[in-house]
């Protein structure tokens, strides 16, 4: 009897298991594998924007956190999500500021990455800025319409923090200056935004 559960269990679960088309494209993106990148691309464009499902990261986070702008200008050239937020509400944008790569933020931002999506912490891709004292990236995300006054799920905001963490960076000053002048101060917000 055992010996044929054992032979059932091997037939049951071949060596080459049948991983997904998403799958399958999100591992060469990770591998570098131009050719079945864009072969997958073109049996299906919507490929582009395929999540893991065990951690609900594209294309888009996968070469963001290596820093490669060429894989990162060709995924977006294809059609991908810069918007697209992992199962933790990370988004290419929070990873690029994080990481302190600057060229990445800088050409999600051009694509027009919604500059103030929070994480599940409520925390914006300005707050990460903040907390590395990264003056320049500051001014890119304000630039592009962000929010300082946005508030994390503690209840502090990037203003907040800049007061709290400024020291002799100055980084309220920053706020300050590239801040847009138009944004209205941040209200409770009850039930869906659009």
């Amino acid at each position: 009897m055992a010996p044929a559960i054992a032979m059932g269990l091997l037939v049951a679960s071949p060596a080459h298991a049948d991983f997904s088309e998403g799958y399958k494209f999100l591992e060469a993106v990770k591998k570098k594998e131009g050719e079945k990148v864009e072969k997958a691309l073109m049996d299906s464009a919507q490929i582009v924007n395929a999540k893991d499902v065990t951690t609900g990261e594209t294309a888009l986070h996968i070469v963001t956190a290596r820093r490669d702008l060429t894989w990162l200008s060709y995924l977006v050239g294809k059609g991908a999500n810069v918007n697209a937020a992992d199962d933790r509400g990370r988004t290419a944008l929070e990873l690029a500021v994080n990481l302190g790569w600057r060229e990445g933020a800088a050409l999600l931002l051009q694509q027009k990455a919604y500059p103030d999506t929070p994480n599940d912490a409520g925390e914006t891709p300005l707050i990460f800025a903040v907390h590395r004292k990264d003056m320049q990236m500051m001014k890119a995300l304000l630039e592009a319409g962000a929010n300082p006054d946005r508030a994390d799920n503690s209840g502090r905001s990037a203003r907040d923090y800049a007061k709290v963490e400024g020291g002799s960076a100055n980084l309220t000053e920053t706020i300050n200056t590239y801040a847009k002048k138009n944004l209205k101060a941040a209200k409770p917000v009850y039930g869906p935004t659009f």
